[in-house]
């Protein structure tokens, strides 16, 4: 596998790297995405060689770096970089899919201080093929609390050892997705995707305000799939006669169980109309950058 490498080199002075095996990059141990989580992703979905909905990636990047005081490095440098990773491991997609990641870091501290050092960030962008999901997804209903008042509330942070957490308590269950009430009692999240509830005939997804990230797949749901956004109480899990689940590789996938409840059939009715308008707006030749 051949990715984009890039980190700070010579005292922290010039930035270095570029396509390169992924076994001859090499990120300093004084990274500041290593030390103290100090660093922003993005997953991408590759699809005939093209990444979809790049422009909206890149601007929820910047913006999540610009939380963490990151200078991430410019949309057009960053869309290169793309490029050339996609193009050096086409031939391993075989056809399919493609997931990406791109990491921007704060880059190396110092050794007496991790929170100081240059402002040049480290990036990391792979390209594997996409696994692909069950028909259908199970999801726990975690212990867990998202904080909406977070500094990272909405942030699309490397900081991801509390959905590590949530997630593996998730699947210990027998799920494969955990779902993640905040402070307020309210529905927020997934530990990475965004919820649906179908409810009176309604599609409807937590509002930003509940904490949750902006996720892509659920902002292009909200402009062409009929999903408006709400405060959701817990009891709307109760209420709810249908769910899905939006992310970058899931796109809209279906809920079978949510906590100790079963949807029977899952796809429910409107969660089947908002993946054929899924279809019909995002899928067809020509569509990459919606």
């Amino acid at each position: 596998m051949l990715i984009w490498f890039e980190s700070a080199v010579d005292g922290g002075q010039r930035l270095s790297g570029g396509l390169m095996p992924i076994d001859q990059a090499r990120v300093s141990v004084l990274d500041r995405g290593l030390t103290i989580g100090d660093g922003v992703f993005e997953t991408i979905k590759v699809h005939d060689r093209t990444p979809f909905a790049l422009t909206r990636h890149l601007a929820r990047l910047r913006a999540s770096a610009g939380a963490l005081g990151i200078a991430a490095p410019p949309d057009e440098h960053l869309r290169q970089s793309v490029s050339a990773v996609v193009d050096a491991n086409a031939d391993a997609l075989l056809g399919g899919l493609g997931r990406m990641r791109m990491t921007v870091t704060h880059g190396p501290g110092t050794p007496a201080d991790p929170y100081l050092g240059t402002d040049l960030p480290t990036l990391v962008i792979t390209l594997v093929p996409q696994q692909p999901w069950a028909p259908t997804s199970r999801v726990a209903v975690s212990r867990f609390r998202r904080n909406e008042y977070s500094a990272l509330a909405g942030v699309k942070s490397t900081s991801y050892a509390e959905n590590a957490i949530a997630l593996r308590e998730a699947k210990a269950e027998g799920a494969d997705e955990a779902l993640l009430l905040n402070t307020a009692g309210d529905v927020c999240e997934g530990t990475g995707s965004n919820i649906v509830l179908g409810i009176d005939g309604q599609l409807v997804t937590p509002e930003l305000a509940s904490g949750c990230l902006p996720g892509i797949t659920r902002q292009l749901a909200i402009l062409a799939c009929g999903v408006v956004e709400a405060q959701l109480p817990a009891a709307a899990l109760d209420a709810a006669t249908e769910a899905f689940l939006t992310s970058s590789t899931r796109d809209l996938h279906p809920v079978e169980r949510l906590g100790s409840r079963e949807f029977e059939p899952a796809p429910g009715p409107m969660t089947a109309l908002a993946q054929a308008a899924w279809r019909l707006q995002f899928e067809g030749q020509g569509i990459s950058d919606p």
